[in-house]
């Protein structure tokens, strides 16, 4: 009996981490989304992008909004660019994107993991000539990954963040 007391006690201990690590993942997953988006505006006038732009973004993290829109590729690369994360020749660069996800508060094995995530999502999207839509099956790839782990983040929270800085 006190067995099975104490195996329920540390599956209990471990549920309680699991969840803990999910909260602060997803809390992570909405800094690096307010960090990341901060570059939005100045991508919006470099690009000429339309107030269109907006709606995909909001509705980013939302699992049943589909992202079709080649504009949010481009810009979604822009940001990149703008945060310096990636390469010259568009791939993510590993270093500066760890960098990046630490500097938003992730420990060094979330950053680690976030960054194979991409580079995972990267390496299984055909070379091709459109870059924009490159950047944005590839950002699909990422958010399936980060819906999967639980990770995402609650767009209400995000967008009060981002209101709060301007």
């Amino acid at each position: 009996m006190a067995s099975l007391t104490k195996w329920r006690l540390l599956i209990f201990c471990y549920s309680f981490l699991f969840i803990d690590t999910a909260m602060s993942s997803q809390e992570i997953m909405e800094k690096l989304t307010v960090g990341f988006t901060k570059a939005l505006e100045e991508c919006k006038k470099e690009l000429n992008l339309g107030g269109h732009i907006m709606q995909d973004f909001v509705n980013y993290w939302r699992e049943e909004y589909e992202l079709l829109n080649r504009d949010l590729g481009c810009a979604i690369m822009c940001m990149a660019s703008k945060h310096d994360l990636i390469t010259d020749d568009l791939k993510l660069h590993h270093g500066k994107a760890h960098e990046f996800a630490k500097t938003h508060g992730a420990d060094d094995d979330l950053a680690k993991q976030l960054v194979t995530m991409i580079h995972d999502c990267e390496n299984n999207q055909p070379e091709s000539s459109d870059d924009c839509m490159r950047a944005l099956e590839i950002s699909k790839c990422f958010r399936k990954k980060i819906h999967d782990m639980k990770w995402a983040p609650s767009m209400e929270t995000v967008l009060e963040e981002i209101m709060a800085d301007i």
